[in-house]
């Protein structure tokens, strides 16, 4: 029998069918998965394990999960023994943006509440991250949203930044507006990857008000951004980020009666304490950030 299938099985019976487990499953998994893995399970057993509707164990079905149920009802105590205790460690990703203006306030944040606390960090962007989550190779995201979430993968908004444009210090321009309401936008448009929430949001945007301006330059950070704005090739798109500092050379003009990104801690399945206790900080650090006047 393939441990995984029995895994599946173990959690279908507990919480009373595939739609049930899928929702509280640990990691991300989609219904149609499940089941097929069941259907393999009860082929290789020559069983039917259950009745699908109304969801009913068989008695073959009730043998096996009284079977398998203590070994997998205790497997979260047993880690919690093996690593000395309670599990104070997290594995998170998060772009630059967040990596550099506010995730340095969070960590220092949670480490007073937890003072053993540990994490491992890389960088990635929402695609990634909600891959990474699905596959439980990271526990938590923090990024930029725009549309609806990888099914299995769950969101939290932390907060909503407004967009804005970079000029070089010594341009003329002094409102975004001057830009918009050209006939043809002269102006070179830097900006991160089109992909980007904020990209898709800006360029949807312009759509709606019937605006051309696609990026003459697509970095990999906003840093970069800002740089090559203030060595004078064109025009940046970035976000106003309470905690961030421009660097000289450039100056900010919002940009008025645009959409704002939101921003979101991501996650599949169920939270650990741990877990619930990072997003419960992220929201309120997010809070207080917004309330500090720029």
């Amino acid at each position: 029998m393939n441990v995984h299938h029995l895994e599946l099985f173990y959690h279908v019976a507990k919480h009373g069918g595939v739609s049930a487990a899928a929702r509280q499953m640990p990691y991300g998994i989609q219904q149609p998965a499940i089941s097929a893995q069941i259907l393999q399970l009860e082929d290789s057993l020559g069983v039917t394990l259950y009745q699908r509707r109304p969801f009913q164990l068989t008695p073959q079905g009730m043998e096996l999960y009284t079977f398998i149920a203590p070994f997998f009802d205790g497997l979260a105590e047993m880690g919690q023994k093996l690593r000395g205790g309670a599990d104070q460690r997290l594995r998170i990703a998060a772009p630059e943006i967040v990596q550099s203006d506010y995730l340095p306030l969070l960590l220092r944040q949670i480490r007073i509440r937890m003072p053993e606390f540990h994490f491992n960090l890389m960088t990635a962007r929402i695609i990634e991250i909600e891959r990474l989550l699905l596959d439980q190779q990271i526990d938590i995201g923090l990024a930029a949203v725009s549309g609806k979430c990888a099914e299995g993968v769950r969101h939290r908004e932390l907060t909503r930044l407004p967009m804005q444009l970079l000029v070089a210090a010594n341009s003329r321009l002094t409102t975004a507006t001057q830009i918009l309401e050209q006939d043809r936008i002269r102006h070179s448009l830097i900006t991160l990857p089109a992909g980007e929430p904020v990209c898709r949001l800006f360029q949807a945007e312009l759509q709606k008000r019937k605006i051309g301006w696609n990026p003459s330059y697509e970095l990999s950070s906003l840093d970069l951004v800002s740089r090559y704005v203030a060595e004078g090739y064109g025009v940046g798109l970035t976000l106003a980020a309470p905690a961030r500092r421009w660097p000289k050379g450039v100056r900010a003009l919002p940009l008025e009666d645009f959409p704002e990104v939101v921003f979101c801690a991501l996650w599949a399945g169920r939270l650990s304490p741990t877990g619930e206790l990072f997003v419960d900080e992220a929201a309120a650090l997010a809070r207080s950030l917004a309330a500090v006047p720029v």
